[in-house]
């Protein structure tokens, strides 16, 4: 679901690996540079308050829904506790004062259930729609306008979008849910891909992975504040739901009046546009004036790399046998994470935690954002100790067995009250594990893949396979849960599993490796013959084949 800033490092024997390790010594921190990216991370904190502003409001959302489309008020108690409730069967209406059902009013009322269950996953996945088409165009938009004119042009679809929520008490609600929300998909696809990539330009050598991480962190921030304030008694009720969709608005105001006053990247200026003078004038902002000489030579090397180096296309990732073994694993990687099932709680937790008899379920829902928040500071400094490979397995076995615990505390909550608190120790637990591995780490693993030529392409087609089936999830979840009931996490139980062995038979340690030694390590996994060294690196760095 989610992306990582990272930074490379030059080893001795002039390959690069990607490292996270924040680095403190001589760091130039700067009153302009605390400002930038502060600023910049706007948009993650937007990008996360935007996943998790649709959870706490459901039930009084879908009500409205309901009232929106002329439901008569009897089977709107049966849809709430058919869809908000999923395990539990839909119970019979009266009609006109009769003790028995009649066919036609049954038929009636599964056709209104069918068609809200089918508004409300519009609303929750056309978010991720969004995101999925604008994946694409992120990097692109930032090379075309630079990285402060694609934020502020990214902001416009985040205040339109913010618009369309904020107003749709007033009109068809769900039309203008449905469209707010794939239109704030489209900012938060952008910015997904201009954030990362702005801080990383503008941060010191010796803090850019420090300040890296500041992204998801806004992001999972962003979750926990949407989460607070989507409490009933502050927006998350009647009288003031539209009002929490459209608080973005502000967001989207103030950020766009604070980048005026932020510097262009220099690396862009410098690489992208050659305006060396420009570029010396930002970096002199945001390093208080200090010489900046050891930073243009920085760049101009890595202008000259950029140069030498050839570009390599979407097409060719999969056509050239160098990149395919690796954008396969990659796209797994991205693939496992998503169909893991932790969006079904991100986006669903309130209905998970209520089924399982929670009777705060609101106030469990932040403990798991906080939750969220606070793993996902933990995991920036345990990735470069224990390795990329064995923190995602041992996030996948954690969430394997929290899944199976999850599902048996639903099945026996009938019989056994306490087994409430086992589904929501197990909830707790699946997101701690997914943030110690499953969810930073595919980022971290892609860009370690691939070398400067094949890396653009691969993040792109990483981050739309990521959108993509956070979209499959988000559109699916709760019809798979209205089918499954209580045994809808041994589904997920069996699919993380899957992953799991596809990930210990499959997947390379990364940690610490060149690109020659990483592709090495595809070729003896795949159990192909083995080229000479220097050969090896050569050709997966794409300058003995050519498409």
């Amino acid at each position: 679901m989610l992306s990582l800033s990272f930074h490379y490092r030059k080893r001795k024997d002039g390959n690069q690996r990607a490292s996270l390790s924040p680095v403190f010594h001589s760091p130039q921190i700067t009153g302009t540079l605390v400002f930038t990216v502060f600023t910049a991370a706007l948009g993650s904190f937007q990008f996360g308050y935007d996943i998790g502003v649709i959870n706490a409001p459901q039930e009084v959302i879908i009500s409205h829904y309901e009232y929106v489309l002329g439901i008569p008020v009897n089977d709107r108690k049966a849809i709430n506790n058919y869809t908000i409730n999923s395990t539990k069967e839909l119970p019979t209406v009266p009609f006109l004062g009769d003790s028995i059902t009649t066919p036609l009013v049954e038929e009636e009322t599964t056709a209104s259930t069918s068609l809200v269950t089918m508004l409300w996953s519009l609303s929750v996945s056309s978010f991720a729609v969004g995101g999925m088409i604008a994946s694409f165009f992120g990097g692109w938009l930032g090379d075309r306008l630079g990285r402060i004119k694609a934020m502020l042009v990214a902001n416009i679809l985040s205040l339109v979008g913010a618009l369309l929520m904020g107003f749709s008490k007033l009109g068809p609600s769900h039309i203008l849910i449905i469209s707010g929300r794939s239109i704030s998909g489209l900012y938060c696809g952008l910015i997904s891909g201009l954030v990362p990539m702005y801080i990383g330009e503008i941060a010191p050598t010796t803090l850019r992975g420090a300040l890296g991480t500041l992204h998801q962190l806004a992001i999972v921030t962003g979750i926990l504040i949407s989460q607070i304030v989507g409490l009933n008694f502050i927006l998350g009720n009647h009288e003031r739901w539209h009002i929490l969709l459209g608080l973005s608005a502000v967001r989207a105001i103030i950020q766009s009046l604070l980048l005026f006053f932020c510097p262009e990247s220099p690396r862009y200026l410098y690489i992208k546009l050659d305006e060396e003078v420009k570029a010396k004038k930002s970096l002199k902002r945001l390093r208080g004036g200090i010489d900046v000489t050891k930073d243009i030579n920085e760049m101009r090397k890595e202008k000259e790399e950029a140069s030498s180096e050839q570009k390599v296309s979407i097409i060719q990732l999969f056509t050239n046998s160098s990149y395919r073994q690796p954008i396969l694993v990659a796209l797994m990687l991205h693939v496992a994470q998503q169909f893991s099932g932790i969006n079904g709680i991100f986006y669903y937790s309130t209905s998970i935690f209520q089924t399982a008899g929670i009777s705060q379920p609101v106030y469990a829902t932040i403990g798991v954002g906080a939750i969220n928040m606070v793993f996902t500071a933990l995991s920036v400094f345990l990735v470069e100790k224990a390795g990329r490979r064995s923190l995602f397995l041992i996030g996948m076995s954690g969430m394997f067995v929290c899944a199976i615990f999850m599902s048996v505390g639903l099945i026996l909550l009938d019989k056994l009250a306490w087994m409430s608190y086992v589904s929501m120790v197990a909830i707790f637990l699946f997101v701690s594990f997914f943030e110690i591995g499953p969810g930073p780490i595919p980022w971290f693993m892609v860009a370690e893949f691939f070398s400067q030529g094949p890396r653009p392409a691969a993040l792109a087609i990483a981050a739309f396979s990521n959108w993509t089936c956070n979209f499959i999830v988000a559109l699916c979840f709760q019809y798979i849960a209205n089918f499954c009931g209580p045994y809808v996490f041994f589904l997920f139980a069996g699919v993380v599993l899957a992953f799991t062995l596809f990930t210990f038979f499959k997947v390379p340690e990364t940690k610490g490796k060149s690109f020659e030694e990483i592709a090495a390590e595809f070729r003896k996994k795949s159990s192909s013959a083995q080229a000479p060294k220097a050969a090896v690196e050569m050709e997966f760095l794409g300058a003995t084949e050519t498409v």
